[in-house]
């Protein structure tokens, strides 16, 4: 009974130290992207200025998408650096997230709104669009 508890501890120790390390790479890839010109508020914030009409996003739903927005280009900072030296890894990486901005916006957004978002994609990569960031 006592290693029994005796490795609860240990495992939830471990837990803990293992997710302050995370929180601290996250936080450093996120200053790191911003010192490289990708401020992630400041684009999320232009990209809910572009959202929140096309969309017609409720009181509700805006600070949900925001947040989803925010999270989506936090985690892109972190994967930047590959686009120039691992275009391919870059693509697969990015894709995964893209997913997963689309599963989160499935669950705030109804699904005409969802159907426009994807319908707002940019036809190219292109830096005056906000959007960009979300799809490129």
């Amino acid at each position: 009974m006592k290693k029994v508890i005796l490795l609860c501890f240990l495992f939830v120790g471990v837990a803990t130290v293992s997710n302050a390390q995370l929180g601290d790479l996250t936080k450093q890839a996120t200053a790191a992207a911003a010192s490289a010109g990708f401020d992630v508020n400041k684009i999320a914030g232009d990209v809910m200025g572009k959202l929140t009409p096309s969309l017609g996003l409720t009181a509700a739903q805006n600070p949900k998408v925001l947040g989803a927005v925010t999270d989506f280009l936090g985690k892109k900072s972190s994967i930047l650096p590959l686009l120039a030296s691992n275009p391919t890894k870059y693509a697969s990486q990015f894709s995964g997230l893209f997913g997963g901005l689309q599963s989160k916006l499935g669950g705030i957004l109804n699904p005409s709104q969802l159907t426009q978002f994807l319908s707002l994609k940019p036809k190219t990569n292109n830096a005056s669009n906000p959007l960009s960031n979300l799809f490129f």
